[in-house]
């Protein structure tokens, strides 16, 4: 039987939105939503907090209980700079057990259960029989894209076909990674030799990775407005 970890890594601070992972949106700390759906899929065994942030660990313990493991970010990996895969490195490592892991952020607070349960779902049919070793979360992408110099990316301007007939591009949301020790240790990455882009069909507001003041803005209308449902 697959055993699935969660991982929620989270740092105090953050440049664009002062205390953005436990700031309040709409009334309820940001971390919240996703950690909410994570244990309400009832998919995952534990879910593994890497914080250097005291407050987050109290919340979350708080809020949670033993369902929780907080993996208190050694100096070393603390900053804006450090590589993500370093930090999930140390995490697996810590919890020293060959499973399987699904890896997402306090910033996706409408990444829904049912997206989550059908990924998880898609792994354990394609991981055991050995077509994919990682999946990821991306939206698909059907229009005319150029480089940083104008250059075309995937269509020709002299000749202008249909969108939905151009060659689809996958953009990396960064919503969510599944992958297991194995992947991880031939990679040193959270995306492996064969991974799999998992496409988040339903529309891009559930996508939403909030980076920036015009992004928590944008969450707190769509959630006043009755335009997303948490059930």
């Amino acid at each position: 039987m697959m055993k699935f970890i969660a991982l929620l890594p989270m740092k105090e601070n953050s440049e664009r939105v002062p205390q953005k992972n436990y700031r309040e949106l709409a009334g309820k700390p940001l971390f919240f939503y996703i950690a909410d759906s994570l244990k309400k899929t009832k998919c995952f065994e534990k879910l593994i907090i890497n914080t250097d942030s005291d407050k987050i660990a109290n919340m979350t313990i708080e809020r949670y209980g033993d369902w929780v493991l907080i993996h208190e970010r050694p100096n070393e990996l603390c900053g804006d700079f450090v590589s993500m895969n370093r930090i999930i490195k140390y995490d697996i490592t810590k919890y020293g057990d060959d499973s399987h892991y699904f890896q997402t952020h306090s910033t996706n607070p409408f990444l829904s259960k049912t997206v989550i349960r059908n990924a998880v779902r898609f792994y354990k049919k394609n991981v055991i029989d050995n077509k994919y070793d990682t999946v990821f979360s991306v939206n698909e992408l059907k229009t005319r894209l150029y480089d940083k110099d104008l250059k075309p990316i995937n269509h020709n301007p002299d000749e202008l076909i249909r969108t939905q007939d151009l060659d689809t591009i996958y953009e990396e949301n960064s919503n969510f990674y599944i992958f297991n020790t194995n992947s991880f240790q031939l990679t040193n990455g959270r995306i492996g030799k064969k991974p799999f882009p998992f496409v988040m069909e339903s529309n891009r507001i559930e996508s939403l990775d909030i980076d920036d003041p015009k992004d928590w803005e944008f969450a707190e209308e769509l959630i006043y407005g009755g335009r997303i449902d948490f059930k």
